[in-house]
Order: structure tokens, then C-alpha cells, then sequence
């Protein structure tokens, strides 16, 4: 049987928490930041822990964690 691969764009964006949630980045801050809210800005920084039902889908990405 062949390996399951990682996907390597996945590999490159998320990060696993000791407990197994799975870390990513804040959407929507790369640019056209002067439309946003200073609010949102100020939240938006470092990352956050993904919701389960999207944290799901990247399990299916990374087999292999």
C-alpha cells in the first residue's frame, strides 16, 4: 500500500495545540486593512484555535500529524 500523504499547503498553515485542537492564522489581514475596524485588527493578531467542524476538515489534510 502507498503512504498517505500530508498536503503541504496544510502542513505550511495550521499548528497543533498539546491537546490536539488545531492553531491557524486570523483571516482576513492581509491587506485592505484600512476598511477594518481597529477592533478587529486588535483581535485579529497572533492565532487562534479553530472551530471542530473546520478543524475537522484539516485533520482529513494532515494523516499523518
Amino acid at each position: 500500500m502507498p503512504k498517505i500523504k500530508t498536503k503541504s499547503s496544510a502542513k505550511k498553515r495550521f499548528r497543533f495545540t498539546a491537546t490536539g485542537l488545531v492553531k491557524a492564522g486570523v483571516a482576513f489581514k492581509r491587506h485592505n486593512l484600512r476598511k477594518r475596524p481597529q477592533k478587529m485588527k486588535r483581535q485579529a493578531r497572533g492565532t487562534m484555535v479553530l472551530h471542530p467542524s473546520d478543524a475537522k476538515i484539516v485533520l482529513k489534510f494532515m494523516p499523518n500529524r
